[in-house]
């Protein structure tokens, strides 16, 4: 089974209010994943000094090593995601070297485990096909329709070698397909 972006607003509204009501660090994961296209695995060992200076601003860029590829990624975070950050480090009382997604177990979340809660929080508002690499496949979805179809950029952010295979991984073939066999009708 392939997981699928989120292709509807209503219900990534709904699933971030979900998961928010289980644990905020949930609800932030997704949307720090909605809202940047990076892994799982490059988003749960962030510390909150990865995200704020000295000074407690907002750098100008997350910067990171991504995981699978040993490639520095930078990422300006937008308004949105920066407003959740700032409330969730004040209500969570974080330090800088803490892990913005801490486990009460020490360390960081594991992917099984966010994994486990996302998928049952999807199932639950009835969104199928979703596994936590939604939420990058999510990103690019409404990154390429917001930016009037740009899947160069996308296919650069995403490291992929073609621009078929980045309009297969976020799910843009089927819906120009099931698109054409609406359109027809004889």
């Amino acid at each position: 089974m392939t997981v699928e972006p989120i292709r509807d607003k209503i219900k990534i509204k709904q699933l971030f209010q979900y998961l928010n009501g289980i644990d905020p660090k949930y609800a932030l994961i997704f949307k720090f994943g909605i809202n940047t296209g990076l892994r799982i695995s490059d988003i749960l060992p962030l510390k909150v000094k990865d995200i704020y200076n000295s000074k407690w601003q907002f750098k100008e860029h997350l910067t990171i090593i991504e995981q699978k590829t040993a490639k520095e990624k930078r990422i300006k975070l937008n308004d949105t995601l920066r407003r959740c950050i700032q409330k969730y480090v004040t209500t969570q009382r974080l330090a800088p070297e803490d892990y913005l997604f801490y486990s009460q177990k020490g360390g960081h979340l594991g992917r099984i485990q966010v994994y486990k809660v996302m998928k049952e929080s999807a199932l639950a508002l009835g969104i199928e096909n979703f596994g936590t690499h939604s939420l990058r496949k999510t990103w690019g979805y409404w990154t390429y329709k917001i930016s009037k179809y740009n899947i160069g950029l996308i296919m650069d952010t995403f490291n992929h070698s073609s621009s078929s295979i980045t309009l297969r991984y976020i799910g843009i073939n089927q819906d120009q397909k099931d698109e054409l066999y609406s359109i027809v009708q004889l």
